[in-house]
């Protein structure tokens, strides 16, 4: 290859690729490709936010300016729609979660060194990036990442260890082989922080960690040591807001990525679903949608019937619907193994659907063959949200509208909204 050649776009998993095909890791569209494959900046390459970019597997995207970052949200989800012939009728322009705001996460800590490592996984590796910052991060995680490591090192020096690990030689005060994954996120009551794999033993290893939840000022600590999460600090009941309705959050419970990220979702299901009286909400999680639908703050609500598997998330929506004598009935039932059949689907004006990534090929297959007028499916996955899609419009349904929804801003993560209209 003698010339340099033009990136034109960014490819699904985040490189920048041309006309030829030729691939290129950290470009942005306008960017020259060179014979030797270094990049030559175009007018869309901007400097990354954060300092650990290019090593920090967590974002792909820093070096795009908005403008490219949006049209790729829009791309990754049209691109899906379009590969499956779905005939969108209309592709909104996409929302973007802002920075500094991602209000859950998902790390890891391990001793290296003789010092604790608390981050985010290399992209393709298994070595751990100290995170000194992180642009995508609500504040208030970020600023317990470094009192952690503290609070860790302590432990591993007054009994704390990995599960199956043995203390090195040297003592009290060695520092042990230590593993555990940090689960982060932000509640009404403050920040939930939970530790997996991790053992603790002793007066002086548990004080400390609910001194440290104390002066820190956390909703909760939890600990899980191989049975499964163990509350060692929880001063009042931990809760989400959803569309105004405080829920009990269980340890580990899935939230939306970012507030504004949800709304935008909210706001596109109670559009589409205004003046349906009865609503299937399937893998309805805690009621992020049921309480938007059937909520106190809509007046007129619909009748919800809310679908989850999990029994600990049924059972907190179910509390707070019976709490607040909503129009909501939870239903404890997996969808993946026991969907709702065709008969039991056509007594709803609408379904809204939000599957885990790989979708929901069993429950759509019963909609397809169902009455129902309007489908509302939130996705995480353009891929397999695509070919739930196809089955959809293969049965007499139609796209009316798509919705890209971009809540992990520099990720090549891309969630959507969608409505189908029989």
């Amino acid at each position: 290859m003698s010339e340099s050649e033009e990136i034109i776009r960014i490819a699904a998993k985040g490189d920048g690729i041309t006309a030829s095909g030729r691939f290129a890791w950290g470009a942005a569209p306008g960017d020259l490709l060179l014979a030797d494959g270094t990049l030559q900046r175009g007018p869309h390459h901007i400097d990354p936010a954060c300092r650990h970019f290019g090593q920090c597997g967590g974002c792909q995207l820093q070096q795009l300016d908005e403008a490219s970052l949006t049209n790729f949200v829009e791309g990754r989800v049209a691109n899906a729609s379009s590969s499956q012939g779905l005939g969108a009728e209309l592709v909104t322009p996409p929302h973007l979660s802002p920075p500094g705001t991602r209000r859950r996460a998902s790390l890891r800590a391990e001793s290296s060194g003789g010092r604790i490592v608390i981050g985010f996984r290399e992209a393709k590796s298994h070595r751990l990036v100290e995170l000194a910052e992180c642009p995508v991060m609500l504040p208030e995680l970020v600023s317990i990442l470094n009192p952690l490591r503290k609070l860790l090192i302590k432990l591993g020096q007054t009994g704390g260890q990995s599960k199956g690990r043995n203390r090195k030689p040297g003592g009290r005060n060695a520092m042990p082989r230590l593993a555990a994954d940090v689960e982060l996120a932000m509640t009404e009551q403050g920040v939930d922080l939970g530790l997996k794999g991790l053992t603790v033993e002793g007066l002086e290893a548990n004080q400390a960690i609910l001194d440290f939840a104390q002066d820190h000022g956390l909703a909760r600590f939890t600990l899980d040591q191989g049975y499964g999460p163990e509350t060692l600090w929880e001063p009042e009941p931990v809760t989400v807001s959803l569309a105004g309705v405080s829920v009990a959050f269980p340890s580990g419970g899935f939230l939306q990525a970012t507030l504004d990220g949800e709304q935008a979702l909210v706001a596109a299901a109670r559009e589409w679903l205004a003046g349906s009286g009865a609503i299937a909400d399937l893998f309805a999680g805690l009621g992020t949608f049921a309480f938007a639908l059937a909520g106190p703050r809509i007046g007129e609500g619909a009748k919800v019937l809310a679908v989850e598997a999990a029994r600990d998330t049924h059972l907190a929506c179910k509390a707070a619907a019976a709490r607040l004598q909503l129009p909501i009935h939870p239903l404890h039932r997996d969808l993946f193994r026991n969907p709702l059949q065709a008969d039991e689907l056509n007594r709803f004006d609408g379904v809204l659907l939000d599957p885990p990534r790989a979708g929901a090929r069993e429950q759509v297959e019963r909609l397809a063959e169902s009455t129902v007028p309007k489908i509302v499916y939130i996705s995480c996955n353009p891929s397999s949200w695509a070919r739930d899609a196809a089955m959809l419009i293969g049965a007499g349904y139609r796209l009316a509208e798509l919705r890209p929804v971009g809540q992990f801003r520099w990720s090549t993560h891309v969630e959507l909204a969608s409505f189908f209209v029989r």
